[in-house]
């Protein structure tokens, strides 16, 4: 392979030195930040030999050119362009500051909302789970001891989550400004002290006590900001913005009860007298807005919006989604928006399966199914960016199958008890109304699927090659090779294994790198899937390229993004090049930490050689069992 010409066209096809802000790379990818991507031509960049796919993702142009190719062609490309490599944070940094003001904060409340999407999901499904059984216990239809201990802690726990949901907000988006996060724990704490009065009582209730701010200026009502994000997000900004603006100033003797000290009382009176009634006024209009729109007569409003969903998703503003859904949970008990979005990515799943099922082209329908499995799990970008955008008419009648199951979510008046998962385990949040969420289910993916095999797709005409004679001999050479060829990949680390298709990371997912499984794992400890040899260990030490005996090429990639971690948390065992033996330990890694910085920790193995793989094994693995096996 040509690295220098690969690098060469890339160039070119950029817009050439003038247009680029900062390069990098990652253990897969080469990323750039560009002046303007409209310069960029995308599409005779993904044409280029080497070169797997291009995508545009939080500012930057990525490349995607495998393992052990990247570096060389990274090498190259500065070398050509005369440019100065960026660290990833760099050039995150630089992708940033690029993008608009409002994009800006859409991936800040991301930012904020992911690392905490667990807990919310947890008190989601529990919560719904709860209410079928309450539901059933009414009703007649089961008949359990509702005093017991079992179902009295899981009404507790069901709504943990959503009793203290600011506080894990303040904590998160502390994290995110770059503040204390304790401190913004504490501000979270003081919007539902049990001395102000529970928000939830208020509608019931009414207001039961004013005080005076501003030396009697005027009043403020003495309630809590309990199922309210908007408010605690800007109080914690603020409070960052003070702590690190004393920080400078105050002598370091004093830094340490000073900082804290100030940060916190002065942003806890500017929340109770300012922020608070402020932000809680603009927030309950934005959230009745949506309502509104959403439940127009005859279901118009969600028509519209399921349609558009998906756009929006394309367009990286779903993000601020969550702020949406956490909102209308606190003020109704219920979301409304997560129904209408599970529809529209359902309809995009059966979108992508329609072109599977019609297309005789080997290639598409084997990115085209795993992609619209995952998408009927939640994860849609790789049916929507491999497969039905690619094609366009696909995405279209996607569209409108999310439109018509929005619009029966609108009629219906479904509503999910959480937040956090939409498409089959959807089903888990809309326990309340189970046969409503699967006839919304059954619309969206049977519009998109007939729309799509009768209008949205056909195959390409293809030439047949005039010179059959040499084809054929190529193809009985590659099948005695792949007849005399196989091998056994072992688990490199216990956890939970899942398909390529389920990891949430676009590129893994649609098979871009290879085929194999993601392992949640159990603990942090890589070892050799094979006897083999390392034939790459990433600079930042989150990805390691090993290659069997066999010849089996394969891609251990701890954590999603991890890159942007600069090799912390990390601890390389094994060099470049080193031979190792099966159950070998090559690389550490710290677990809690990793996750605690927000990052998926999810280890993805791939044969990242465009081999047959089969999955053998999913669920729960023990270091060492036999997960995949390539011939």
């Amino acid at each position: 392979m040509d690295y220098r010409k690969i690098a060469e066209e890339i160039y070119e096809k950029v817009g050439k030195k003038e247009n680029i802000v900062s390069v990098a790379h990652c253990s897969t990818r080469l990323r750039l930040v560009l002046a303007d991507n409209e310069k960029c031509d995308a599409k005779q960049v993904e044409e280029i030999d080497g070169v797997k796919g291009v995508f545009s993702a939080s500012g930057q142009i990525q490349i995607i050119l495998g393992t052990g190719v990247v570096n060389k062609v990274y090498d190259e490309f500065l070398s050509i362009s005369g440019l100065t490599g960026a660290s990833t944070e760099e050039a995150k940094a630089a992708a940033t500051a690029k993008q608009p003001w409002y994009k800006q904060a859409i991936k800040t409340l991301g930012d904020i909302f992911v690392p905490i999407i667990p807990a919310i999901v947890a008190s989601g499904f529990l919560m719904g789970i709860m209410e079928a059984l309450n539901f059933m216990v009414n009703n007649g239809f089961l008949n359990i001891d509702t005093s017991g201990s079992i179902f009295v802690f899981a009404n507790l726990f069901g709504n943990t989550a959503y009793t203290f949901l600011p506080i894990l907000i303040a904590f998160s988006a502390a994290k995110v400004f770059g503040g204390n996060p304790y401190l913004g724990a504490v501000i979270g704490m003081l919007m539902i002290h049990p001395n102000l009065q529970n928000a939830w009582t208020v509608a019931t209730e009414g207001v039961k006590q004013t005080q005076s701010v501003w030396f009697g200026l005027y009043k403020i009502d003495m309630v809590g900001y309990q199922g309210h994000v908007i408010p605690v997000i800007i109080a914690v900004f603020v409070m960052c913005f003070i702590e690190k603006r004393l920080h400078k100033v105050v002598p370091a003797m004093f830094d340490l009860f000073v900082t804290p000290l100030v940060s916190v009382f002065v942003t806890g009176y500017l929340t109770y007298s300012i922020i608070g009634p402020i932000f809680v006024t603009i927030e309950n209009g934005i959230i009745g807005g949506v309502q509104q729109l959403i439940t127009l007569p005859f279901g118009i409003g969600s028509f519209i919006m399921g349609g558009l969903y998906s756009a929006t998703v394309v367009a990286g503003v779903h993000h601020m989604y969550t702020v949406i859904d956490v909102a209308q949970l606190g003020l109704y008990g219920k979301t409304y928006w997560l129904p209408l979005a599970s529809a529209a990515n359902i309809a995009q799943g059966a979108a992508a399966l329609a072109v599977a099922l019609k297309t005789r082209n080997q290639k598409i329908k084997s990115m085209a199914v795993p992609s619209a499995m995952s998408c009927f799990m939640g994860i849609t970008e790789p049916a929507i960016f491999g497969v039905n955008l690619r094609f366009f008419r696909p995405f279209i009648c996607g569209a409108v199958g999310g439109a018509c199951g929005a619009l029966y979510t609108s009629i219906v008046g479904l509503g999910a008890t959480g937040t956090g998962v939409t498409g089959i385990f959807g089903l888990l949040l809309c326990l309340n109304d189970p046969l409503n969420y699967i006839i919304m289910f059954l619309i969206s993916a049977g519009v998109a699927f007939v729309l799509t095999w009768m209008f949205g797709y056909k195959d390409a005409t293809e030439k047949v090659p005039e010179k059959k004679e040499p084809v054929k001999e190529i193809v009985e050479e590659e099948a005695a090779e792949t007849e005399c060829k196989e091998d056994i990949v072992y688990a490199p680390v216990e956890g939970t294994a899942i398909p390529y298709t389920e990891i949430k990371d676009e590129v893994f997912a649609a098979g871009t790198l290879g085929k194999g499984v993601g392992i949640i794992p159990a603990r942090g400890e890589i070892v050799a899937p094979f006897d083999g040899e390392i034939t790459m260990v990433f600079d930042t030490k989150h990805a390691i390229g090993l290659t069997s005996e066999a010849g089996t090429e394969l891609l251990i990639h701890v954590g999603i993004n991890t890159v942007e971690l600069n090799g912390q948390h990390f601890t390389q065992l094994k060099e470049t090049g080193a031979k190792v033996r099966k159950g070998e330990k090559i690389l550490e890694f710290d677990n809690d930490a990793i996750k605690a910085a927000g990052y998926d920790t999810t280890v993805v193995v791939v044969a990242s050689a465009p081999e047959n793989v089969e999955i053998k094994k999913t669920g729960e693995v023990k270091e060492l069992d036999e997960i995949l096996k390539v011939y």
